[in-house]
């Protein structure tokens, strides 16, 4: 079980690494006006796309695994839960990231630098109480 959590917890770092880096990409590929520019960032933004989202997955997948070994008393505790809610939440941002890039690659994106900005705090703002539930257990 421990091996689990180990793993559990390294691929989320390694996602949230990238949930932290590609909005920033996202901030400067609304900032930039040179065409090279645009399209080398629209390249870097598919690519760290493409590499984090196996760590998305691999991080449900053995969260997932975890909470089957014991689903009575996971499901049963309320910390659990509105842990299941915030990583809801961070797997449609997560989505919702592919759906920026795509609209910042086909230059169909309306949205400014300052959105982004905002954007690319909200990981943050999830991290912090999933870390907290997770190891204070406090409901």
């Amino acid at each position: 079980m421990l091996w689990l959590k180990a793993l559990h917890l390294a691929f989320m770092v390694c996602w949230f690494a990238g949930l932290f880096y590609l909005p920033r990409l996202f901030v400067y590929h609304a900032m930039a006006t040179d065409p090279a520019v645009r399209e080398q960032l629209c390249v870097m933004e598919r690519r760290l796309y493409r590499f984090v989202s196996p760590f998305a997955v691999l991080t449900v997948g053995f969260g997932l695994w975890l909470l089957a070994l014991n689903p009575a008393f996971y499901l049963g505790q309320g910390w659990m839960q509105v842990k299941l809610v915030l990583v809801t939440l961070l797997v449609i941002y997560h989505v919702y990231c592919g759906r920026l890039l795509r609209e910042l690659s086909d230059g169909s994106s309306t949205r400014s630098h300052r959105y982004f900005r905002v954007y690319n705090e909200l990981p943050v703002l999830i991290l912090f109480p999933v870390v907290i539930l997770a190891v204070l257990r406090p409901f």
